[in-house]
């Protein structure tokens, strides 16, 4: 649980961004989700894990190509718990959110259109996620510790962020 830990670490940290208010806005926004679409919350927390991995693989491709700072730069400018589309293209041109929303569907059986009206909420969320070890004083800094592990940053592959939200609920009782 190397991404949880993380941002629970963020949370008792005063100089990262991470709070408890910030984790039950996320896991709120994920039972509105579940709420709005009719599903149980296991299945939008999968969705968001789903979405997660490829939202990890555009931030992986965006810390190779233009470096550190951009990376945490575009966490900061789309993390949020409402719905932007804008954060959606910043990370997947259109062909990519089709694949996306089929491989989302193919995992937990939720309607490929349905994932993709989900995205522009799904994808914000978890850059909020991202965003809470950012640090408080400049949050433009590269010292992102959620970041940096969601990027697996060491390479041991340890990162889920279903798991990880499964946990914030338990964690936040909601």
């Amino acid at each position: 649980m190397g991404l949880f830990d993380t941002i629970i670490g963020a949370v008792s940290n005063p100089n990262q961004q991470a709070s408890l208010g910030q984790l039950g806005s996320i896991i709120n926004t994920v039972n509105q989700l579940s709420n709005a679409t009719g599903t149980n919350p296991s299945t939008i927390q999968s969705v968001v894990g789903v979405v997660g991995n490829h939202v990890r693989s555009a931030l992986q491709q965006k810390q190779a190509s233009d470096g550190n700072e951009a990376t945490q730069a575009l966490v900061n400018q789309y993390a949020g718990t409402s719905s932007n589309p804008q954060a959606v293209s910043s990370l997947f041109p259109p062909q990519i959110q089709q694949q996306v929303a089929q491989i989302a569907s193919q995992h937990t059986g939720l309607d490929a259109g349905t994932i993709m009206q989900l995205l522009p909420v799904i994808v914000p969320i978890v850059l909020n996620l991202l965003q809470s070890g950012a640090n408080t004083q400049n949050p433009q800094t590269s010292g992102n510790s959620v970041l940096n592990s969601f990027l697996d940053a060491n390479g041991d592959g340890d990162v889920n962020v279903a798991d990880a939200i499964q946990l914030f609920s338990k964690y936040v009782g909601k």
